[in-house]
């Protein structure tokens, strides 16, 4: 922890009334709430703490136990945590910081307290994002979470206090502090409920960034204070009078928008300050001594009553009454437009629900009527967010991802939605019938082929509206594949198809070693360490293991084994070198110089091997007529867009060979890469119930082949088809066009070029 350097002139006396005042002004806002020995609890840990960090004081100068102090008082205040939130608030930093020991607060102040010091102590590191500590570092902190929210809430207050006393640091250091602020701890205040932190989170992140444009603002809302003062008032005097006529008891907050929140809305609509009209919201919290039905009853009642005075934007009313937020965040929210022609944001709430949505989480267990769902339905995150955590990711990208995946969560609307039974699911907006379906069950998910929605058949990719009642249609032969990774948007479908994937790959993985052991012994080589290693560059895999899984998942056939016997046999008896010379001619002398520096100047080679090339020499799959590897093949020089390899049956392979034959290339397939071609099939036949069911099932489900259309017509008892597909080379194009042949009611099977772009 900083301490000062410089000697300061300091008033001991004076700092020690100031410390005892804090102190006291801590118990009597605690007072209400404190039972038996609490308050003996709290001063031995405020004795703990000030002896702990006697002699520290902050970059300001300050006593170090001001800071303490301080998330302590917004623990209790703002945040609503009872005894043992204080107490680890005022010794949150003392493990840290001083010779203390874990055990030795365990001792003292008990497990409970002992645990949130642990967790507080093992997330002190910055966040950078970016890096792979800051998502270990957060990966900590949301372990802790699930453990004992309290961890984050007094991490959360402490972050706080640290942004309002930002002024005595750095430039440097503001920056940073802010930005990880923005970037993690802003959107944990979100999820939890707390608004009134989260906004001055922001306020105070955009103060310290963009202080001009934060100083700029806040001028302006000062100098059209009088002005929207006197607006809301004139807006609400004849609501006001129609409440009480109703006998509702009530308080008015009229209030402009945040000046975080106008800052981004000028940045994302590119819009002055000036041109921003929604700057202003009034809220109306009912008094009410009740609790369930008939708070919702008096909400709806002043509802009716401002919609008797301006007309609603209907689009614009979101009730978070009967489906609060996973939050537990309950209000009525509706957008009106004023006798000026302005729109105005309508809040209307009662005093209960507008106490939960200024401290969140931890008002939940002052009403006890209502907090039993409500803190289910926070608590059913936090499981989301353990199940999440325990899928390891041990390398860096991963880590980021899931980081990064994460934080977009955090900010994330959600979408109501029911099962065929009536029962209420929330997921996060985005999510899919797929998400669905595995919020419902694991094994739901991983067999789910389609959906119902309102009795309509939709596919698994279908995004799911508010209010959509759902039903999933399952198989025992579907399963997952790497497309459903794109196709999920929630955190827990995600790491369950991963799994599976992870399972399966294995498996893949397994059956290919086999295969490649036999087929070696065949061909007179034994698979030891040292080939297996030739095998993994030869066919350009990362690892091992990846080789072995692209023959198993039939990406590559075991006849390409021939070839590595035949490479492996020609290094042993001279050095490798393989030459492409190209013609000479006035556009490819510089290739070809290129072309002999590279691969030597062989005189009994002059053909292109394309995808041993690939990374050496600038070359394309020319589009016009998507070559895959096995096509008989040419390449040609171009001007600016390097080599085009093009299939000799390209409809403009005889304009480019007759118009510039100096410029062709010879060229044929020698890839050892895994490359997926887009192919395209035309299919034709006689229509009958489940044809097309067969057909898809034998590209994805035996062949394991990625479709990227498909489009069927019938007419009469007749279907026409164009199927556009990814395939390793044509062997495994002509296994397929053999297999949809012999399905029953096929007639005709036949490849087609698919035109993208036009001629080149």
């Amino acid at each position: 922890m900083e301490q000062l350097v410089e000697t300061l002139s300091i008033d001991l006396e004076q700092e020690r009334k100031e410390i005892l005042k804090k102190y006291r002004r801590l118990l009597r806002t605690a007072k209400p709430f404190l039972k038996d020995n609490d308050a003996k609890l709290i001063k031995k840990a405020f004795y703990t703490s000030v002896e702990a960090h006697k002699d520290m004081r902050r970059r300001s100068g300050e006593p170090y136990i001001y800071h303490p102090l301080a998330v302590a008082q917004i623990v209790v205040e703002e945040i609503g945590l009872g005894t043992t939130g204080i107490v680890a608030a005022l010794l949150h930093d003392v493990v840290e910081d001083t010779d203390m020991r874990i055990e030795d607060i365990e001792r003292l102040f008990g497990k409970k307290v002992a645990k949130i010091i642990d967790g507080l102590t093992k997330i002190s590191g910055r966040f950078e994002y970016g890096t792979s500590q800051q998502a270990e570092n957060f990966r900590k902190m949301l372990l802790t979470l699930s453990d004992d929210v309290r961890v984050i809430l007094v991490k959360l207050a402490d972050r706080l206090h640290n942004m309002r006393t930002l002024d005595s640091m750095p430039r440097d250091k503001q920056l940073k502090i802010a930005s990880e602020t923005i970037f993690i701890y802003a959107p944990l205040a979100h999820r939890l409920g707390l608004y009134s932190i989260k906004s001055e989170l922001e306020e105070l992140y955009l103060k310290y960034t963009e202080p001009q444009e934060y100083r700029g603002i806040a001028r302006k809302l000062r100098e059209t204070k009088g002005i929207r003062d006197r607006f809301i008032s004139k807006f609400m005097e004849p609501i006001s009078q129609d409440l009480e006529a109703a006998g509702l008891n009530f308080i008015l907050k009229g209030r402009p928008k945040s000046i975080y929140s106008i800052w981004n809305k000028m940045r994302k609509q590119n819009k002055p300050f000036e041109e921003i009209y929604d700057l202003f919201a009034v809220r109306i919290v009912l008094e009410s001594s009740v609790e369930g039905e008939r708070e919702k009853a008096i909400c709806w009642q002043a509802y009716s009553i401002v919609t008797d005075h301006y007309k609603p934007n209907p689009d614009r009313l979101k009730d978070f009454l009967s489906t609060p937020r996973a939050n537990g965040y309950q209000s009525l929210h509706s957008t009106v437009m004023s006798k000026s022609g302005q729109w105005v944001e309508v809040q209307i709430r009662t005093s209960r629900m507008d106490e939960i949505a200024e401290k969140g989480y931890a008002a939940h267990w002052k009403y006890k009527g209502n907090d039993t769902k409500v803190r289910g339905n926070i608590e059913q995150w936090i499981t989301q967010v353990r199940e999440t955590l325990e899928n390891n990711f041990g390398d860096k990208t991963a880590a980021i991802e899931f980081l990064d995946e994460f934080r977009s969560n955090l900010f994330n609307e959600e979408v109501f939605v029911f099962t065929p039974k009536g029962e209420l699911k929330v997921l996060q907006s985005g999510s899919t019938a797929l998400d669905f379906a595995f919020d419902i069950h694991s094994e739901v998910g991983v067999h789910c082929m389609a959906a119902k929605v309102g009795g309509i058949l939709v596919p698994i990719s279908y995004v799911l509206n508010n209010g959509d009642q759902i039903e999933i249609i399952t198989s025992n032969k579907q399963k997952p594949n790497e497309d459903w990774l794109r196709i999920v948007a929630t955190s827990k479908a995600r790491a369950r198809i991963k799994d599976f994937l992870k399972e399966e790959n294995k498996r893949y993985e397994t059956d290919g070693r086999q295969m490649v052991e036999k087929k070696l012994k065949v061909l007179g080589i034994e698979l030891n360490a040292e080939v297996t290693n030739q095998l993994r560059a030869f066919f350009e895999s990362k690892t091992a293991a990846n080789f072995f899984y692209r023959i198993g998942k039939g990406y590559l056939h075991l006849d390409e084994l021939k070839r590595f016997k035949k490479d492996k046999e020609a290094k042993e008896r001279k050095a490798n070198g393989l030459a492409a010379v190209i013609p000479e001619g006035s556009d490819g002398k510089s290739l070809t110089k290129l072309l002999k520096n590279i691969h030597g100047d062989r005189a009994d080679n002059d053909t292109l091997l394309i995808g041993d090339d690939m990374d050496k020499i600038d070359y394309k799959l020319a589009q016009c007529c998507n070559p895959i590897a096995g096509d008989d093949v040419f390449g040609f020089v171009t001007i600016n867009e390097g080599i085009k390899i093009h299939r000799t049956t390209c409809p403009n392979a005889a304009e480019l060979m007759s118009k510039h034959g100096n410029r062709i290339i010879k060229a044929k397939w020698e890839s050892s890469k895994h490359e997926a071609f887009l192919a395209g099939l035309y299919i034709s036949g006689t229509d009958r119930v489940g044809l097309i069911n067969d057909v898809t099932r034998i590209i994805s489900n035996e062949l394991h082949i990625n479709m990227r259309g498909l489009t069927i017509d019938t007419k009469d008892g007749v279907f026409n088809g164009d199927i556009k597909l990814y395939v390793q080379d044509t062997k495994h194009l002509d296994i397929l066009i053999n297999k949809l042949e012999q399905v029953e009611g096929v007639y005709k099977v036949q490849r087609f070029d698919t035109n993208l772009n036009g001629k080149d």
